[in-house]
């Protein structure tokens, strides 16, 4: 959730995509991006620093289908009103939709995942790393060289990364780019933050302009990947805009997330947040 890289074996957190498309690029049909890639270059692994896991990244899966572009129509309002929003919880650490923001922190506060994979160079938890694959894999597809630059963190890390935030860039600075320790989503294992293989733009707000910004604003819901930090969202997540910052939350809740028109968990489940601490 900071601008720094992960050290030996933990990472960070963020997001941006202009206006409404806040995720797979589902409102995002516009941007003019569908269609633009053809297969080409590969995704180029961060190196890793050390590791934390064993255990080799599990297989690719398919890319679901895509709702990329797609209106809101009876047939995603259905799915809207149907979804079953108690089928996760949004407090426990160890869920897929636990919402963690400034007013809701990870409990227990020393939380890690029971187990994590390292998925291009970066640890994440086992359970997002068969659509994280996935995702990686439909870029290469695509001709869009993307890389991990950030994953799961511990709370010590994420501690240092605030303390140094604070240190160049005064409390208050440091709370609108960095989480502080216990309310980073990288701290569940199933944040990621993206960037292109030539680094350009790498944790920048112009990554969201980069065909691999706007090719993730397009695609990554389609494997379960939400763009979690928008521009249009400050007052409800209470970040700055993060266009490299990706939150798996499965693609079924973000497809019920499109029909919905609900940008951001928060809205989503009725969960508060906002830009100060509770």
């Amino acid at each position: 959730m900071s601008r720094h890289r992960t050290p030996s074996s933990v990472t960070r957190r963020g997001a941006l995509v202009v206006g409404a498309a806040w995720v797979v690029g589902a409102f995002a049909a516009s941007s003019g991006v569908s269609g633009r890639w053809s297969r080409g270059a590969p995704v180029t692994a961060a190196p890793p620093e050390a590791l934390v896991s064993a255990q080799a990244p599990p297989t690719p899966v398919g890319p679901a289908p895509s709702t990329a572009g797609a209106d809101p129509s009876p047939t995603s309002a259905t799915t809207a009103a149907t979804f079953d929003r108690s089928a996760h919880s949004t407090s426990e650490a160890a869920s897929p939709w636990v919402v963690v923001n400034k007013q809701h922190p990870i409990v227990p506060s020393d939380y890690e995942p029971a187990q994590v994979v390292r998925v291009a160079g970066e640890l994440v938890s086992a359970a997002a790393a068969p659509d994280l694959e996935a995702l990686l894999a439909h870029s290469r597809d695509d001709g869009v060289a993307l890389t991990l630059v950030s994953g799961f963190r511990t709370f010590d890390y994420q501690e240092q990364v605030h303390r140094r935030s604070v240190a160049r860039n005064g409390q208050a600075g440091a709370d609108r780019y960095s989480a502080r320790a216990g309310h980073s989503e990288h701290q569940t294992g199933l944040a990621v933050d993206f960037s292109s293989a030539d680094g350009r733009a790498t944790l920048s707000p112009r990554f969201g302009q980069t065909d691999e910004g706007l090719w993730l604003a397009e695609h990554a819901g389609e494997h379960g990947w939400l763009l979690r930090y928008t521009e249009t969202d400050q007052a409800v997540t209470g970040y700055n805009p993060e266009p490299w910052h990706f939150r798996w939350v499965g693609a079924e809740l973000v497809a019920a997330m499109v029909a919905a028109g609900t940008p951001t968990l928060e809205q989503f489940f009725g969960v508060s947040g906002g830009p100060d601490y509770a």
